[in-house]
């Protein structure tokens, strides 16, 4: 799908994605296992893990990341992680929001525009 988006002020902003791939800014990244998405950092293959074999490790560093809800984008069907593993951001006393990759990747864009400190960390797998 692509996106159509507002002025961001260079904020980072997802601009299409699809089955495998994400653009950011006009770029395709595709064949990565994540990507991890703030308004000013892009890192590609932030973990190896698939959802299902994501760690508490995984969790602390989202947590500690400058933001103030994260979203977990992932592909159909949409699920939860063992309650254990999102204690970081309780202790953090952040926000985390589980959700299919691309109501993720949309989501991510309005708060941006909105001009919150939100990241997006997508999971391909």
């Amino acid at each position: 799908m692509k996106l159509h988006v507002a002025a961001t002020d260079g904020a980072h902003v997802v601009t299409a994605y699809g089955a495998g791939f994400v653009s950011v800014d006009g770029v395709r990244h595709e064949h990565l296992h994540s990507l991890l998405l703030l308004p000013q950092q892009l890192t590609p293959d932030w973990t190896a893990a698939g959802f299902d074999a994501l760690t508490l490790a995984d969790f602390a560093f989202l947590a500690a990341l400058d933001a103030d809800v994260t979203l977990l984008g992932m592909p159909a069907p949409q699920r939860f992680p063992h309650p254990e593993l999102l204690r970081p951001f309780v202790e953090a006393q952040k926000g985390i929001e589980m959700m299919e990759f691309g109501a993720a990747c949309r989501t991510y864009n309005l708060l941006v525009g909105e001009g919150r400190r939100v990241a997006a960390a997508l999971l391909f797998s």
